[in-house]
């Protein structure tokens, strides 16, 4: 009887570390993440370089230098100082009724005054600033202030109006800190 205690021949166990697909796999993972600790390390230099808010404020107080450019324009450099500034405190306004359920719109602004303004009559206009600003909204419809130039008519609008009842100075600019329609 022919001996069968051979066994079948089995392939040899290739050893661990040998194989060329796991070797490359781990060769783009490395790669891969110090390519990511690169950039993330390049981005906390750039946010190291950026000023800190409280030399930010602290110029502000001072008056702060703003760049604006213009399409085929030069630079030009425009001082806003915080004695021009008049924040207005928050508006929550009825809209005029449309098509559907009645609508209201929250709004922060503030109105850049000219250089020859005088703050104390601004002060003393408040309220008649935020009588007419309200007057204004609520004769908009949330339709027509959805639009881009729905907004730009009605810093017009309010410029126009406000500036019709000063007597030192004028309303140069409305900036809006918060729009919202609801």
């Amino acid at each position: 009887m022919a001996d069968n205690n051979t066994a079948p021949a089995s392939p040899p166990a290739s050893a661990p570390g040998k194989n060329p697909l796991l070797t490359i796999l781990m060769v783009v993972n490395i790669v891969a993440i110090s390519a990511i600790a690169y950039f993330q390390w390049r981005f906390m230099q750039i946010e190291a370089s950026r000023p800190d808010l409280s030399r930010l404020l602290k110029e502000q107080k001072d008056g702060a230098v703003v760049d604006t450019e213009a399409a085929g324009e030069q630079k030009t450099n425009e001082v806003v100082k915080k004695e021009n500034l008049l924040t207005l405190e928050s508006f929550t306004v009825n809209l005029a009724s449309g098509d559907g359920p009645r609508r209201y719109v929250r709004l922060d602004a503030v109105l850049k005054m000219s250089d020859d303004a005088k703050a104390p009559e601004f002060e003393a206009r408040k309220p008649q600033i935020r009588d007419t600003i309200i007057s204004i909204l609520n004769t908009k419809r949330a339709e027509d202030l959805l639009k881009k130039e729905g907004k730009s008519f009605l810093k017009e609008e309010i410029k126009s109006s406000i500036n019709s009842f000063l007597v030192d100075g004028k309303v140069e600019d409305i900036y809006y800190i918060s729009f919202q329609i609801n």
